[in-house]
């Protein structure tokens, strides 16, 4: 270790290692999981899976963050959204990052195994492999396809959040899957047209670059009429009622009108503010369904 990284307080260094857990993406997840432990139940969540099971998903969701920023320094380092992240500045070592993600991942499964339940652990880890190995290393760099198929991990919090309370995988639970499924690829590539350079760069093959614009802003608007239909499906499914359905038609309509200036009358600007929307929107979602599943009025 060099001397300035070894003369760093601790709090500067505890930062440091907080950074590679990609903060605002993991609260994205541990919300979306968090919600799904709610919808599982028609009462409150025994507090065991609450906390437990919190906790587990969000330690296990930052070593996955962790071991990516370890395999894409490189490329972390050739683009600026990503240059500033621990690892290609030298504030952290792969070593330390690598120990660091074991030990965070390795408590989160074993808190998910003792004090939530095997099932829960058992996709928790198939969820930190898909993210960490099959979508870090082997998708991303090879396909454009990489955000449709690696999606899989990442849509998988909610369903994470159920059977922590269940034990078990539902019908509803996969609903909850299929919503950020749908939702991940508008939402990425929203961000790669505007970052496009910056990829092709890198040498990541995001749809922008090996496609095109044209193509990538199409594909933009299909996939956010798709994420239209699934949002609809609690609410035909009677998973949900009328204030879920007013939220999902207002929040999509809002979606679709990013999706079709995109295609239309595309700049940088709007995709920028597509893809911030895009992150409200889902939030906002999942914070209409768990308001109606304690509230719920049928139509």
């Amino acid at each position: 270790m060099s001397s300035s990284l070894a003369g760093q307080s601790v709090p500067t260094r505890v930062s440091q290692f907080y950074q590679l857990t990609k903060p605002r993406v993991v609260s994205l997840i541990v919300f979306t999981a968090v919600i799904g432990m709610f919808l599982a139940t028609p009462g409150m969540v025994p507090l065991q899976a609450l906390f437990a099971g919190t906790l587990g998903i969000a330690l296990t969701a930052g070593a996955a963050a962790a071991v990516n920023c370890l395999v894409e320094q490189k490329i972390d380092a050739l683009m600026t959204r990503t240059s500033r992240r621990p690892l290609p500045r030298g504030q952290v070592t792969p070593l330390q990052t690598l120990v660091f993600a074991g030990l965070g991942g390795g408590i989160g499964l074993a808190v998910l195994y003792h004090w939530v339940n095997a099932l829960t652990m058992w996709l928790t880890l198939a969820t930190f492999v898909g993210y960490a190995i099959v979508y870090t290393v082997i998708l991303k760099p090879m396909t454009p396809q990489n955000i449709v198929i690696g999606g899989a991990s990442g849509a998988m919090p909610p369903v994470l959040g159920w059977t922590a309370v269940t034990g078990e995988i539902a019908p509803e639970a996969l609903l909850l899957f299929l919503i950020i499924f749908a939702w991940t690829p508008p939402h990425f590539w929203a961000l790669a047209l505007y970052r496009k350079h910056e990829y092709a760069r890198a040498g990541v093959p995001m749809l922008p670059v090996t496609h095109g614009d044209k193509f990538t802003r199409l594909h933009v608007l299909l996939y956010t009429v798709i994420l239209t239909a699934v949002t609809l499906m609690p609410f035909v499914t009677r998973m949900s009622g009328a204030i879920y359905l007013a939220a999902a038609v207002a929040l999509n309509a809002v979606f679709l009108w990013y999706a079709v200036r995109i295609y239309t009358a595309y700049s940088d600007r709007l995709a920028q503010r597509t893809f911030r929307y895009s992150i409200v929107y889902l939030a906002a979602l999942f914070a209409a369904l768990l308001v109606d599943h304690y509230f719920h009025i049928p139509l």
